[in-house]
């Protein structure tokens, strides 16, 4: 099978290309790697390309190869991408319980004693930079996204910078907090963020991140029809010894690294698979919700999830 840019689901407009790169490892540099899988892009008005996953035969990290570069990568998220829109609450009281109930998992309770102040690295539309500044946290948002920053400043009233890390307006030991959710897999570098952010946090700050786990059953059971790959905006794909590794590498003191689960996450690879007529029986009972908590548990329970969170200090 042929991957970008030699194949297209649908002929595009001059202006519709885009620029190419090929990287070596982004933590350990070399540039020994093997094919790992391939996926197209799967976005609704997406582009039908295929992009291939490589893994590092040195260190294990898996990463997207060749990838967009940082000037063309823009086109690559849908005009309507949901991160960068605020979700509108669901009427029901029951369905209010069980996002709050969702989000609790993956999102720790931060308790710091004093004024905090707290970055948010992908911030999108800013929920969550909303509600820790009910709680009476400083915070900032950081999003590559123009649109999402204008709504964290004109909706919520908010501090937000569009760019990346290293940026501008941030300085060294300023926070106490830092939060990246579902944001380190975008970027480019990401060690370069990483030592950025050991940077910008203030002595014994701390890093809360949260990324999908390529090391984990799920992946196993639906391969490039896998939720968590998200191609081509997902440039690193992480397991927990390579994000431990990365970030020793940055300078960070390590926490225990815990398993999340998302039995949503699971219905919408096996939806996947099953619309590409690659389903087995397998996956269509795993598009069903019972079946799906099940084994979204069974993969909690055996450290094989398919979200990783990890709280690591400077």
């Amino acid at each position: 099978m042929s991957f970008f840019p030699l194949e297209l689901a649908a002929p595009v407009s001059e202006d519709a290309l885009v620029g190419w790169e090929e990287v070596r490892c982004l933590l350990c540099g070399s540039d020994d790697s093997s094919p790992l899988v391939e996926s197209p892009d799967t976005t609704l008005g997406g582009t039908g390309l295929w992009f291939a996953v490589v893994q590092c035969q040195r260190c294990g990290l898996c990463y997207t190869n060749p990838r967009p570069s940082p000037a063309s990568i823009g086109r690559f998220y849908p005009a309507v991408y949901r991160p960068h829109y605020a979700r509108q609450w669901h009427p029901r009281l029951l369905d209010r319980l069980r996002f709050w109930r969702k989000r609790k998992r993956e999102t720790p309770k931060i308790v710091w004693t004093g004024e905090g102040r707290l970055l948010d690295f992908g911030c999108g539309a800013g929920r969550f930079l909303a509600r820790m500044h009910r709680q009476g946290w400083q915070v900032t948002g950081v999003d590559a996204s123009a649109t999402a920053v204008r709504r964290v400043r004109n909706e919520l009233g908010l501090r937000g910078l569009v760019g990346t890390l290293p940026h501008a307006d941030l300085e060294p030991s300023s926070f106490e907090v830092i939060t990246m959710w579902h944001s380190l897999e975008h970027v480019h570098w990401p060690l370069e963020v990483l030592g950025e952010a050991h940077r910008l946090l203030a002595p014994g700050g701390k890093l809360f991140i949260a990324v999908p786990n390529i090391d984990s059953l799920p992946f196993r059971w639906f391969g490039s029809e896998w939720y968590g790959l998200d191609l081509p905006r997902h440039l690193t794909h992480f397991a927990p010894w390579t994000l431990h590794l990365m970030l020793e590498r940055a300078g960070f003191r390590v926490g225990r690294i815990k398993m999340v689960r998302h039995s949503q996450w699971l219905r919408s690879s096996a939806r996947l698979a099953c619309d590409t007529g690659r389903g087995t029986i397998w996956h269509r009972l795993l598009t069903k919700k019972a079946p799906s908590r099940l084994a979204s548990r069974y993969c909690h329970l055996t450290r094989q999830s398919d979200c990783l969170m990890v709280t690591a200090e400077r």
